[in-house]
Protein backbone atom coordinates (compact mmCIF):
# COMPACT_ATOMS: atom_id res chain seq x y z
CA UNK A 1 0.00 0.00 0.00
CA UNK A 2 1.57 3.11 -0.94
CA UNK A 3 1.11 6.19 1.69
CA UNK A 4 3.90 8.42 1.52
CA UNK A 5 3.95 10.92 -2.55
CA UNK A 6 7.32 10.05 -2.62
CA UNK A 7 6.11 6.27 -3.02
CA UNK A 8 3.79 7.09 -6.22
CA UNK A 9 5.79 5.71 -9.23
CA UNK A 10 4.79 8.31 -11.82
CA UNK A 11 1.51 7.51 -14.34
CA UNK A 12 1.11 8.91 -17.79
CA UNK A 13 -2.48 8.69 -19.04
CA UNK A 14 -2.65 8.59 -22.53
CA UNK A 15 -5.79 9.58 -24.20
CA UNK A 16 -6.39 9.27 -27.75
CA UNK A 17 -9.06 12.03 -29.18
CA UNK A 18 -10.89 12.53 -32.09
CA UNK A 19 -13.37 15.22 -31.82
CA UNK A 20 -16.07 15.89 -29.17
CA UNK A 21 -15.32 18.77 -26.94
CA UNK A 22 -17.97 18.03 -24.36
CA UNK A 23 -16.90 14.49 -24.06
CA UNK A 24 -13.58 15.28 -24.01
CA UNK A 25 -14.05 18.35 -21.59
CA UNK A 26 -15.59 16.01 -19.02
CA UNK A 27 -13.34 13.28 -19.32
CA UNK A 28 -10.09 15.69 -18.24
CA UNK A 29 -12.91 17.49 -15.57
CA UNK A 30 -13.30 14.39 -13.75
CA UNK A 31 -9.32 13.37 -14.01
CA UNK A 32 -8.37 17.08 -12.18
CA UNK A 33 -10.27 15.44 -8.74
CA UNK A 34 -8.68 12.30 -8.90
CA UNK A 35 -6.56 11.44 -5.77
CA UNK A 36 -3.26 10.22 -7.34
CA UNK A 37 -0.72 12.32 -6.97
CA UNK A 38 1.84 11.46 -9.47
CA UNK A 39 0.97 12.19 -13.08
CA UNK A 40 0.69 13.51 -16.04
CA UNK A 41 -1.70 13.51 -18.93
CA UNK A 42 -1.38 13.38 -22.51
CA UNK A 43 -4.39 13.80 -24.89
CA UNK A 44 -3.24 13.14 -28.88
CA UNK A 45 -5.30 14.92 -31.25
CA UNK A 46 -5.66 12.42 -33.91
CA UNK A 47 -6.89 15.30 -36.21
CA UNK A 48 -10.05 16.21 -34.50
CA UNK A 49 -12.65 18.01 -37.25
CA UNK A 50 -13.73 19.98 -34.68
CA UNK A 51 -12.39 23.28 -32.45
CA UNK A 52 -11.15 20.59 -29.73
CA UNK A 53 -7.24 21.78 -30.13
CA UNK A 54 -8.16 25.28 -29.08
CA UNK A 55 -10.53 24.11 -26.83
CA UNK A 56 -8.04 22.09 -24.82
CA UNK A 57 -5.26 24.41 -25.12
CA UNK A 58 -7.60 27.61 -24.12
CA UNK A 59 -8.97 25.63 -21.12
CA UNK A 60 -5.89 23.28 -19.74
CA UNK A 61 -3.03 24.18 -20.36
CA UNK A 62 -1.62 21.66 -17.79
CA UNK A 63 -2.36 19.06 -19.98
CA UNK A 64 0.31 17.81 -22.80
CA UNK A 65 -1.43 18.11 -25.83
CA UNK A 66 0.07 16.21 -28.78
CA UNK A 67 -1.03 17.10 -32.60
CA UNK A 68 -1.27 14.66 -34.92
CA UNK A 69 -1.75 15.64 -38.78
CA UNK A 70 -3.50 13.13 -39.32
CA UNK A 71 -6.10 10.18 -37.81
CA UNK A 72 -3.55 7.37 -36.71
CA UNK A 73 -6.60 5.64 -34.63
CA UNK A 74 -6.78 4.50 -31.33
CA UNK A 75 -3.78 2.22 -31.55
CA UNK A 76 -1.85 4.15 -33.42
CA UNK A 77 -2.97 7.15 -31.15
CA UNK A 78 -2.18 5.32 -28.17
CA UNK A 79 1.54 4.73 -29.36
CA UNK A 80 2.00 8.08 -30.11
CA UNK A 81 1.25 8.89 -26.80
CA UNK A 82 3.82 6.78 -25.39
CA UNK A 83 6.43 8.18 -27.22
CA UNK A 84 6.72 10.76 -24.78
CA UNK A 85 5.13 9.46 -21.45
CA UNK A 86 7.53 9.45 -18.92
CA UNK A 87 5.63 7.39 -16.48
CA UNK A 88 6.36 4.35 -15.20
CA UNK A 89 3.41 3.04 -15.99
CA UNK A 90 0.82 4.04 -18.99
CA UNK A 91 -3.01 4.34 -18.83
CA UNK A 92 -4.59 3.85 -21.88
CA UNK A 93 -8.46 5.42 -21.47
CA UNK A 94 -10.92 6.58 -23.31
CA UNK A 95 -12.10 10.09 -23.86
CA UNK A 96 -15.94 9.25 -22.88
CA UNK A 97 -14.87 8.32 -19.51
CA UNK A 98 -15.35 9.74 -15.98
CA UNK A 99 -13.79 8.25 -12.95
CA UNK A 100 -14.26 7.65 -9.21
CA UNK A 101 -11.70 9.66 -7.44
CA UNK A 102 -9.49 6.95 -5.89
CA UNK A 103 -9.43 4.30 -9.13
CA UNK A 104 -5.96 5.23 -9.98
CA UNK A 105 -4.88 4.52 -6.60
CA UNK A 106 -6.26 1.05 -6.28
CA UNK A 107 -4.89 -0.27 -10.31
CA UNK A 108 -1.19 0.92 -8.74
CA UNK A 109 -1.75 -0.78 -5.61
CA UNK A 110 -2.45 -3.70 -7.49
CA UNK A 111 0.23 -3.28 -9.87
CA UNK A 112 2.99 -2.96 -6.82
CA UNK A 113 1.43 -5.83 -5.07
CA UNK A 114 2.47 -8.33 -7.68
CA UNK A 115 5.73 -8.00 -10.51
CA UNK A 116 4.33 -10.58 -12.87
CA UNK A 117 1.33 -8.06 -14.16
CA UNK A 118 1.49 -6.63 -17.11
CA UNK A 119 -1.84 -4.62 -16.90
CA UNK A 120 -4.78 -4.23 -14.79
CA UNK A 121 -8.04 -2.97 -15.43
CA UNK A 122 -10.72 -0.99 -13.42
CA UNK A 123 -14.34 -2.65 -12.82
CA UNK A 124 -16.12 -0.33 -16.29
CA UNK A 125 -19.55 0.93 -15.31
CA UNK A 126 -22.00 2.24 -17.83
CA UNK A 127 -22.42 5.91 -17.89
CA UNK A 128 -26.02 6.67 -18.26
CA UNK A 129 -27.03 3.62 -16.15
CA UNK A 130 -24.88 3.70 -13.40
CA UNK A 131 -26.13 0.33 -11.79
CA UNK A 132 -25.13 -1.92 -15.07
CA UNK A 133 -21.66 -2.73 -15.85
CA UNK A 134 -20.84 -0.95 -19.29
CA UNK A 135 -20.34 -2.93 -22.52
CA UNK A 136 -16.79 -2.49 -23.21
CA UNK A 137 -15.03 -4.83 -21.15
CA UNK A 138 -17.61 -4.96 -18.20
CA UNK A 139 -15.56 -6.17 -14.97
CA UNK A 140 -12.60 -7.92 -17.13
CA UNK A 141 -12.39 -9.51 -20.32
CA UNK A 142 -12.41 -13.25 -21.62
CA UNK A 143 -12.01 -14.40 -24.84
CA UNK A 144 -13.40 -17.68 -26.61
CA UNK A 145 -11.33 -20.35 -28.46
CA UNK A 146 -12.37 -18.56 -31.86
CA UNK A 147 -11.50 -15.17 -30.77
CA UNK A 148 -15.17 -14.37 -29.53
CA UNK A 149 -14.53 -11.73 -26.72
CA UNK A 150 -16.94 -11.62 -23.70
CA UNK A 151 -16.22 -9.69 -20.73
CA UNK A 152 -17.95 -10.40 -16.57
CA UNK A 153 -21.24 -8.63 -16.57
CA UNK A 154 -21.54 -8.71 -20.67
CA UNK A 155 -22.02 -11.07 -23.20
CA UNK A 156 -22.87 -10.17 -26.61
CA UNK A 157 -26.03 -7.94 -26.09
CA UNK A 158 -26.66 -9.04 -22.66
CA UNK A 159 -25.76 -6.17 -20.15
CA UNK A 160 -25.87 -7.81 -16.06
CA UNK A 161 -26.84 -5.43 -13.35
CA UNK A 162 -23.90 -4.94 -10.96
CA UNK A 163 -24.87 -6.87 -7.90
CA UNK A 164 -21.22 -7.53 -6.45
CA UNK A 165 -20.96 -10.52 -8.15
CA UNK A 166 -17.69 -10.03 -9.75
CA UNK A 167 -16.60 -7.66 -7.04
CA UNK A 168 -12.92 -10.37 -6.66
CA UNK A 169 -10.05 -9.06 -8.21
CA UNK A 170 -8.50 -11.94 -10.53
CA UNK A 171 -6.79 -12.88 -13.86
CA UNK A 172 -8.50 -12.05 -16.90
CA UNK A 173 -7.28 -12.99 -20.66
CA UNK A 174 -7.68 -8.46 -21.81
CA UNK A 175 -8.04 -5.78 -19.91
CA UNK A 176 -10.35 -3.07 -21.88
CA UNK A 177 -8.90 -0.45 -23.78
CA UNK A 178 -11.55 1.99 -22.63
CA UNK A 179 -9.41 1.85 -19.60
CA UNK A 180 -6.27 -0.01 -18.16
CA UNK A 181 -2.71 0.34 -16.40
CA UNK A 182 0.33 -1.30 -17.93
CA UNK A 183 3.90 -1.63 -17.49
CA UNK A 184 6.00 1.03 -20.32
CA UNK A 185 8.70 -1.07 -20.15
CA UNK A 186 6.35 -3.99 -21.86
CA UNK A 187 4.51 -1.49 -23.60
CA UNK A 188 7.53 -0.55 -25.47
CA UNK A 189 8.88 -4.16 -25.56
CA UNK A 190 5.95 -5.46 -27.49
CA UNK A 191 5.99 -1.86 -29.64
CA UNK A 192 3.00 -0.85 -28.41
CA UNK A 193 -0.67 -1.39 -30.27
CA UNK A 194 -0.18 -3.21 -33.87
CA UNK A 195 -1.72 -0.17 -35.80
CA UNK A 196 -2.45 -2.12 -39.14
CA UNK A 197 -5.37 -2.98 -36.53
CA UNK A 198 -6.50 0.80 -36.28
CA UNK A 199 -9.38 0.05 -33.75
CA UNK A 200 -11.04 -2.39 -31.73
CA UNK A 201 -9.25 -5.42 -30.53
CA UNK A 202 -6.07 -4.37 -30.11
CA UNK A 203 -5.99 -4.67 -26.38
CA UNK A 204 -6.76 -8.31 -27.14
CA UNK A 205 -3.73 -8.81 -28.94
CA UNK A 206 -1.74 -6.68 -26.78
CA UNK A 207 -2.81 -8.95 -23.83
CA UNK A 208 -2.35 -11.92 -25.75
CA UNK A 209 1.27 -11.15 -26.11
CA UNK A 210 1.60 -10.30 -22.76
CA UNK A 211 0.69 -13.45 -21.94
CA UNK A 212 3.09 -15.21 -24.17
CA UNK A 213 5.77 -13.03 -22.57
CA UNK A 214 4.91 -15.18 -19.17
CA UNK A 215 2.76 -11.96 -17.46
CA UNK A 216 -0.73 -12.21 -16.22
CA UNK A 217 -3.37 -9.39 -16.68
CA UNK A 218 -6.26 -8.51 -13.93
CA UNK A 219 -8.76 -6.81 -13.12
CA UNK A 220 -9.25 -4.54 -9.35
CA UNK A 221 -13.27 -3.82 -9.50
CA UNK A 222 -12.38 -1.59 -5.98
CA UNK A 223 -11.31 0.64 -8.93
CA UNK A 224 -14.16 2.11 -10.72
CA UNK A 225 -14.85 4.19 -13.75
CA UNK A 226 -17.73 4.92 -16.30
CA UNK A 227 -17.67 5.07 -20.04
CA UNK A 228 -20.26 6.36 -22.57
CA UNK A 229 -19.75 4.38 -24.94
CA UNK A 230 -19.82 4.34 -28.98
CA UNK A 231 -19.28 7.66 -29.23
CA UNK A 232 -15.94 7.66 -31.83
CA UNK A 233 -17.27 4.79 -33.76
CA UNK A 234 -21.11 4.23 -32.98
CA UNK A 235 -22.41 0.63 -32.69
CA UNK A 236 -24.40 1.12 -36.00
CA UNK A 237 -21.22 2.02 -38.13
CA UNK A 238 -20.36 -0.51 -40.51
CA UNK A 239 -16.64 0.66 -39.93
CA UNK A 240 -16.90 -1.26 -36.78
CA UNK A 241 -18.60 -4.08 -37.73
CA UNK A 242 -16.27 -4.34 -40.16
CA UNK A 243 -12.89 -3.96 -38.35
CA UNK A 244 -14.24 -6.40 -35.55
CA UNK A 245 -14.64 -9.00 -38.23
CA UNK A 246 -11.46 -8.21 -39.73
CA UNK A 247 -9.07 -8.29 -36.17
CA UNK A 248 -10.70 -11.00 -34.84
CA UNK A 249 -9.64 -13.08 -38.03
CA UNK A 250 -5.98 -11.83 -38.21
CA UNK A 251 -5.81 -12.51 -34.15
CA UNK A 252 -6.95 -16.06 -34.94
CA UNK A 253 -4.50 -16.91 -37.34
CA UNK A 254 -1.14 -15.13 -36.35
CA UNK A 255 -1.75 -15.67 -32.52
CA UNK A 256 -2.35 -18.99 -32.60
CA UNK A 257 0.13 -22.06 -33.45
CA UNK A 258 -0.33 -22.61 -37.12
CA UNK A 259 -2.07 -25.53 -36.45
CA UNK A 260 -4.86 -24.57 -34.13
CA UNK A 261 -5.35 -21.74 -36.22
CA UNK A 262 -5.95 -23.59 -39.17
CA UNK A 263 -8.55 -26.16 -36.90
CA UNK A 264 -10.26 -23.00 -35.67
CA UNK A 265 -10.03 -21.15 -38.96
CA UNK A 266 -12.78 -22.85 -40.98
CA UNK A 267 -15.48 -23.23 -37.84
CA UNK A 268 -14.88 -19.39 -37.53
CA UNK A 269 -15.47 -18.57 -41.41
CA UNK A 270 -18.87 -21.17 -41.21
CA UNK A 271 -20.37 -18.86 -38.06
CA UNK A 272 -19.26 -15.82 -40.33
CA UNK A 273 -21.13 -16.91 -42.90
CA UNK A 274 -24.23 -17.29 -40.65
CA UNK A 275 -23.66 -13.76 -39.63
CA UNK A 276 -23.81 -12.69 -43.18
CA UNK A 277 -26.96 -14.08 -43.94
CA UNK A 278 -28.68 -13.02 -40.69
CA UNK A 279 -27.38 -9.64 -41.55
CA UNK A 280 -28.74 -9.80 -45.22
CA UNK A 281 -31.86 -11.17 -43.99
CA UNK A 282 -32.64 -8.24 -41.83
CA UNK A 283 -31.86 -5.93 -44.72
CA UNK A 284 -28.85 -4.23 -43.00
CA UNK A 285 -26.65 -4.81 -46.16
CA UNK A 286 -24.01 -2.23 -45.14
CA UNK A 287 -22.85 -4.78 -42.27
CA UNK A 288 -22.99 -7.44 -44.88
CA UNK A 289 -20.64 -5.69 -47.02
CA UNK A 290 -18.48 -4.93 -44.11
CA UNK A 291 -17.95 -8.96 -43.38
CA UNK A 292 -16.94 -9.63 -46.90
CA UNK A 293 -14.76 -6.60 -47.32
CA UNK A 294 -13.21 -8.31 -44.08
CA UNK A 295 -12.84 -11.57 -45.78
CA UNK A 296 -11.41 -9.89 -48.97
CA UNK A 297 -8.82 -7.74 -46.53
CA UNK A 298 -7.87 -11.33 -45.14
CA UNK A 299 -7.26 -12.72 -48.67
CA UNK A 300 -5.34 -10.15 -49.84
CA UNK A 301 -2.98 -9.55 -47.45
CA UNK A 302 -1.35 -12.78 -47.14
CA UNK A 303 2.10 -11.37 -46.71
CA UNK A 304 1.02 -8.99 -44.19
CA UNK A 305 -0.20 -12.14 -41.59
CA UNK A 306 2.83 -14.25 -42.13
CA UNK A 307 5.15 -11.38 -41.25
CA UNK A 308 3.01 -10.57 -38.44
CA UNK A 309 3.20 -14.65 -37.47
CA UNK A 310 6.62 -14.53 -37.83
CA UNK A 311 7.68 -12.07 -35.20
CA UNK A 312 4.76 -13.53 -32.15
CA UNK A 313 7.06 -14.88 -29.33
CA UNK A 314 4.73 -17.88 -28.04
CA UNK A 315 6.75 -19.29 -25.34
CA UNK A 316 3.99 -19.69 -22.71
CA UNK A 317 0.88 -21.45 -22.98
CA UNK A 318 -2.03 -19.69 -22.46
CA UNK A 319 -4.78 -20.72 -19.97
CA UNK A 320 -7.49 -18.24 -20.13
CA UNK A 321 -9.12 -18.72 -23.50
CA UNK A 322 -12.29 -20.41 -22.85
CA UNK A 323 -12.03 -23.67 -24.67
CA UNK A 324 -15.69 -23.62 -26.37
CA UNK A 325 -17.59 -21.23 -28.77
CA UNK A 326 -19.39 -18.43 -26.47
CA UNK A 327 -21.71 -17.98 -29.71
CA UNK A 328 -23.18 -21.40 -29.29
CA UNK A 329 -22.99 -20.99 -26.02
CA UNK A 330 -25.00 -18.01 -26.10
CA UNK A 331 -27.21 -18.69 -29.33
CA UNK A 332 -27.80 -22.11 -28.78
CA UNK A 333 -27.80 -23.10 -25.28
CA UNK A 334 -28.87 -19.77 -23.98
CA UNK A 335 -25.97 -18.77 -21.43
CA UNK A 336 -26.94 -15.59 -21.07
CA UNK A 337 -23.88 -14.17 -18.57
CA UNK A 338 -20.84 -14.78 -17.30
CA UNK A 339 -21.35 -17.19 -14.37
CA UNK A 340 -23.82 -19.62 -16.63
CA UNK A 341 -20.90 -20.18 -19.31
CA UNK A 342 -18.11 -20.91 -15.88
CA UNK A 343 -20.88 -23.34 -14.38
Amino acid sequence: MLNNIQDFPLVSIIIPHYGGVDIINECLQSLSKIKYPQLEILVVDNKSPDHSIDFIKNNYSEIRLLESDYNRGFAGGCNYGAKFAKGKYLVILNNDTIHEAEWLNHLVNKMEENNNISSIQPKIKNYNNRTKFDYAGGSGGYMDKYCSPFARGRVFNTIEEDLGQYDEPCKIFWASGTAFLTKKIIFDELKGFDETLFAHMEEIDYHWKCQYLGYEVWVEPKSVIYHHGAITLPVESQNKTYLNYRNSLILLLTNYPTKVAIKLFFPRIFMEFISLIKELVILRWKHGWAIIRAWLWILTHINFLLERKKKLKNKYPIYNIYNKSIVLDYYFLRKKTYTDIIK
